[in-house]
């Protein structure tokens, strides 16, 4: 069952401003899926650190260490796959939760559907996180990279109740909830890369301080951007008394009701997470891959 609004003005046509911005996402999301099909190919069953001899790619680090195991460079790639290809089908199919809106009256639109293909894709592309840092920390003897790698995922899976949460009683205060935690995480993966800095030089110490630079804006957008969305869509529920889910009724409603729409006004403030999360951080996936294939 579904609900649509579908005003003429409204169509998928290349004039409206929704249509292009799909097309974008499509066209970014492609790319990504070729470009973790090139990584397999080139790094399946490869000796990890098979790379570190190639010119440029000489990680130096104080201490004598051994390579990385095959096994953790193909878990590597697989936990990528989940994020790269689960990106894909929420490029291909976009949709905002809360709202229950997409673009495509099927029922691959569904919250239902489309929230779980993001949960496992999240959690996978944090435990890549939690990987590398494990390997860095192990490496290094950090203790405070090793603590890092532990907190990741379980964060994240706490972060993901909250969305669920969000989701099912159409509550956004939940939502910033869950933003704040991804803030917090990234805060200590941040931490964690900081402490490998006296431990490296050369082209690793610029890899680490990239890394870190990026997350920086993350936290920035999160913190200025993204979780005061939420709280002001929270407070305008709020102030409007509009009717919360009970988590019983938002269970049969994620998995039964999608709007159809493409009106601008429904997507802008979606285009700007989406655009950056869907390209941005699924590069960051394909990074994660390489970094540790070369250490």
């Amino acid at each position: 069952m579904s609900s649509q609004w579908r005003a003429r003005p409204n169509s998928l046509v290349w004039s409206n401003p929704v249509a292009r911005w799909w097309v974008l996402l499509t066209s970014v999301s492609g790319a990504n899926i070729a470009a973790w099909l090139l990584l397999y190919s080139q790094f399946h069953e490869q000796p990890s650190g098979s790379l570190a001899g190639m010119p440029g790619f000489t990680l130096v680090l104080h201490r004598t260490v051994a390579p990385t195991g095959a096994a953790g460079l193909e878990l590597m790639l697989l936990l990528c796959a989940a994020y790269v290809f689960g990106c894909a089908f929420r490029s291909f199919l976009p949709r905002a939760d809360v709202q229950r809106i997409c673009l495509f009256d099927t029922w691959l639109s569904s919250v239902a559907v489309g929230r779980s293909v993001a949960t496992v894709a999240e959690v996978c592309f944090a435990a890549q996180w939690a990987i590398l840092l494990y390997q860095l920390g192990r490496l290094t003897g950090s203790e405070t990279t090793l603590n890092a790698a532990w907190v990741i995922v379980p964060l994240i899976l706490i972060a993901e109740c909250f969305s669920w949460y969000a989701v099912l009683t159409t509550n956004y205060l939940f939502n910033a909830i869950e933003n704040s935690i991804w803030a917090g995480a990234f805060l200590v993966v941040g931490i964690g890369l900081g402490r490998l800095l006296p431990e490296f030089d050369g082209v690793v110490r610029m890899i680490l301080v990239a890394a870190m630079t990026g997350i920086a804006f993350y936290l920035a957008f999160l913190v200025t951007v993204d979780v005061p969305m939420y709280l002001s869509r929270w407070r305008a529920e709020a102030a409007s008394g509009s009717r919360r889910l009970r988590p019983i009724e938002g269970l049969h409603d994620v998995a039964t009701r999608w709007v159809v729409t493409h009106d601008i006004a429904h997507w802008k403030d979606e285009i700007a997470w989406m655009s950056l999360y869907f390209s941005m951080a699924v590069w960051a996936s394909l990074a994660l891959c390489v970094f540790y294939a070369l250490i």
